[in-house]
């Protein structure tokens, strides 16, 4: 179910009747807000506790003159002249203030929604929210910009706190803010050489194998998934399990034990066949928010498959 939300009668109007001539009754849920409310009303005005993610288009501008400036600078025909009206393209504050507003609540809804996300006009709107972001203790954001024509831009902004990571092309699909402002790198990438890849993929298969993970691997995509409960590739804890395993647990047993979703760890490790001798292997963060977990396994196993 999709739950759109508005505060002016005549948009919430016309919203239902595009509902009801579309016959999405069932699929889509327009609710009429005020000003005062939420943005994100979930258990009160929304019907729902939890939402996979949330969508917005802000309004862009402090003011009504701010708004007929920036027209000013634009040369367009009028076929694609801007009609909204003031209520959706003003708001105190601009935008900023406006995704601020959410940023504030999700600060409280927390795991209640999946991923708050929502576009801006301003590029400079978005280096100050991620920066506000990061004030707030995220670790788990993505940006990006769309380009619409030759001129016009626009960029967004997606955040959780949940620790699922999304993949590079959507979390880091920008170059016009400073690097420290990107989500950590959530793919590796390197370039074993192998005389085969099934030899390689057996290699990789059984070193995941030896660790005290849950671990797949799927032949039909050459990809397999792991989740790990903590470092369990550093010399200590190879030992560690071998150990337990001397007393007579089995490896099948250890691996059962852990919990996937409260795993420190998750990653999925992809093989692709670029040419005849060249062969990429590709891992991917998945779950977690320690950068340096991650790190340390994309090294260990870049260190098994690249031996100096």
């Amino acid at each position: 179910m999709f739950v759109a939300t508005d505060i002016n009668d005549k948009n919430f109007q016309y919203a239902q009747e595009n509902v009801k001539r579309n016959n999405l009754q069932s699929r889509i849920r327009v609710v009429k807000t005020t000003a005062e409310d939420p943005l994100i009303a979930l258990g009160d005005k929304v019907p729902f506790e939890r939402l996979q993610f949330t969508m917005c288009n802000p309004p862009f501008y402090e003011s009504e003159e701010e708004m007929l400036a920036s027209a000013s600078l634009k040369h367009r025909p009028p076929n694609s002249a801007c009609t909204g009206a003031p209520v959706e393209m003003v708001t105190a504050g601009g935008e900023e203030s406006f995704v601020q507003r959410i940023i504030d609540e999700s600060l409280k809804l927390r795991n209640k929604v999946q991923w708050y996300t929502s576009m801006l006009g301003k590029l400079s709107s978005v280096t100050k929210l991620i920066e506000k972001l990061l004030e707030s203790g995220n670790q788990n954001w993505a940006v990006t910009e769309f380009v619409q024509g030759s001129k016009t831009r626009r960029w967004a902004i997606a955040w959780s706190w949940r620790d699922l990571r999304p993949t590079m092309a959507v979390a880091r699909n920008i170059s016009s803010i400073p690097k420290h402002l990107l989500p950590f790198p959530s793919e590796f990438t390197f370039h074993p050489e192998f005389e085969s890849i099934t030899f390689l993929i057996h290699k990789i298969d059984d070193e995941m194998k030896s660790l005290q993970m849950l671990w797949s691997w799927d032949q039909h995509v050459s990809r397999g998934l792991g989740f790990a409960m903590e470092n369990v590739w550093s010399r200590q804890a190879r030992r560690k399990r071998q150990h337990l395993i001397v007393e007579g647990q089995t490896a099948e047993s250890l691996s059962k034990s852990i919990d996937e979703s409260k795993a420190a760890l998750g990653f999925a490790v992809l093989v692709k066949q670029t040419g005849i001798k060249n062969v990429d292997v590709i891992v991917r963060w998945i779950k977690g928010f320690d950068s340096v977990l991650f790190e340390s396994f994309c090294g260990m196993l870049k260190g098994k498959l690249e031996p100096r």
